[in-house]
């Protein structure tokens, strides 16, 4: 499990609270936790701590859903309410059962590109973008060690065409409003050889996700 910064679990800081546990854990992918963290600042959510799965997983989702058991099983006694920021996320409908199993509210939606963009806005759209490859803040700032070097590109660019040549656009969709994250973005898409496209997003459905979720008594 990945610990953050500022607003944020940690074993030691959950040993120190003893009877005055915080009365909501935000449990996600350590590929928002930035943007929950922005969140949390700018909204004042002083009820609320973040722990992050590992962002990695975004590209082995068979391991989220135990992932999330482990750490709702672990921490369900410590708060009032655990919020699972995680969409389906290529589990294939795993990680909602699970949830309802173990009796936690997630966000809606197939993964972070919808909830960004909006699942209403994403679903209407989806068919027509079935050929964009997607790109969020995180996404672009680790691009490289995320994608360019595991995959072999940096080594073998004759493998560009295998890993992208079904794609025919980027497209950027931004939390913020980032000159050198935007300029970051469009030299991904160029060194992929595809169009550049960027959509300033902001937060989406992961803001109203975590507004609706209430202070404890």
């Amino acid at each position: 499990m990945i610990e953050v910064s500022d607003h944020t679990l940690t074993e030691q800081g959950l040993d120190a609270r003893g009877s005055d546990p915080a009365r909501v854990l935000v449990l996600a992918c350590g590929a928002l936790a930035r943007e929950i963290l922005a969140l949390f600042k700018i909204n004042k959510w002083d009820h609320m701590d973040l722990t992050c799965l590992p962002a990695k997983w975004h590209m082995t989702p068979d391991l989220i859903t135990d992932g999330v058991e482990d750490v709702v099983r672990k921490h369900r006694g410590d708060y009032d309410q655990i919020f699972v920021a995680y969409a389906d996320c290529g589990t294939g409908g795993l990680l909602e059962a699970k949830c309802a199993e173990l009796g936690v509210e997630m966000i809606a939606g197939p993964h972070c590109y919808s909830f960004f963009e909006g699942n209403d806005v994403f679903a209407a759209t989806a068919e027509d973008e079935i050929t964009a490859f997607y790109l969020t803040d995180f996404l672009v700032s680790v691009f490289d060690s995320f994608f360019w070097k595991p995959m072999g590109l940096d080594r073998h660019p004759e493998l560009l065409e295998m890993y992208f040549g079904n794609y025919e656009k980027v497209v950027y969709q931004a939390q913020t409003e980032n000159a050198e994250l935007t300029a970051k973005a469009r030299d991904c898409a160029a060194r992929m050889g595809l169009r550049f496209e960027r959509r300033f997003t902001g937060y989406g459905d992961l803001q109203t996700a975590l507004a609706g979720i209430p202070a404890a008594r």
